[in-house]
């Protein structure tokens, strides 16, 4: 084997070649980084919720609460599915009623509308999560070197991509 054979990139870091034979290989590439993030993401919040003392949420149940917990304001069902990008809001719903179940939020009603709210004790959830997150993520994070403002582009381009990844699936929901 050639030094240049050792070198050589093998092509990109993909979960399906087929996808990245195509036009843009990047993109592949870029799917297969969302799929480890989403589930290290996922995997993530559920463990720091739980070492912030609540055991057994799930991810989306988490983010919920986080969502709830936001400006401290109540928020409707639907707003929580919007800023989320849910389509299957009684997927939301439901984790929404675990929460309450919990004593973590509670309903209310804004005219006709069915609001819900953090509790102190949700509130207190979110804080601990916090705490825990800028010892164990934040920290981490920042020692790879790794600057907010090259974080806050990532971010912006990912916001932009679900806007494209939104359109074709329109697209091919028509097809």
């Amino acid at each position: 084997m050639t030094e240049r054979e050792k070198t050589a990139s093998p092509g990109p870091v993909v979960s399906s070649a087929h996808l990245a034979s195509g036009a843009m290989p990047e993109l592949s590439e870029l799917e297969f980084g969302l799929i480890m993030c989403s589930n290290a993401f996922n995997r993530w919040a559920a463990r720091c919720m739980a070492a912030a003392g609540e055991i057994g949420l799930s991810p989306l149940e988490v983010l919920c609460l986080h969502a709830v917990n936001h400006r401290g304001r109540a928020k409707r069902l639907a707003d929580i599915c919007l800023v989320m990008n849910i389509e299957d809001t009684h997927l939301v719903s439901y984790a929404l009623k675990k929460l309450e179940g919990r004593g973590l939020v509670k309903s209310g009603r804004a005219g006709k509308e069915k609001t819900v709210a953090i509790t102190p004790a949700g509130e207190e959830a979110c804080l601990a999560y916090r705490a825990i997150r800028e010892a164990a993520l934040v920290r981490a994070v920042k020692e790879m070197g790794v600057d907010g403002p090259q974080v806050s582009r990532l971010a912006a381009l990912l916001r932009a991509l679900s806007g494209q990844y939104d359109q074709a699936a329109r697209a091919a929901a028509s097809l």
